[in-house]
């Protein structure tokens, strides 16, 4: 017999659904293409390019290349996706700060 429960608090599925439920997208700079990295600078692979009008999830952020981009000069990346970093100068958070966690 099988029995359904839920996840204990503080469980691994617990925190993944808690993360997806505050996960936000945000939009990037109009008429804008933004190179997505493979990490948090300049120096790193380009290993896709997002069209104009995208919105992107921030799962984290890290300091990186210094950027001067439609939003102004920052040293924030974003991660937007496993291995997937985009420069905050291109991302309409609302802020000149971190709004997301720092990466790990």
């Amino acid at each position: 017999m099988s029995v359904d429960r839920a996840p204990e608090a503080g469980s691994s599925e617990t925190e993944a659904a808690a993360t997806a439920a505050a996960l936000h997208y945000y939009s990037i700079a109009p008429n804008t293409r933004v190179n997505v990295r493979s990490g948090p600078g300049t120096g790193y692979t380009i290993v896709r390019v997002l069209a104009e009008g995208s919105q992107v999830p921030i799962y984290c952020q890290t300091p990186g290349t210094t950027v001067t981009g439609y939003y102004g000069t920052t040293n924030i990346w974003d991660n937007i996706d496993d291995g997937e970093y985009i420069s905050d100068a291109y991302v309409n958070t609302g802020s000149d700060g971190y709004v997301r966690p720092h990466c790990s």
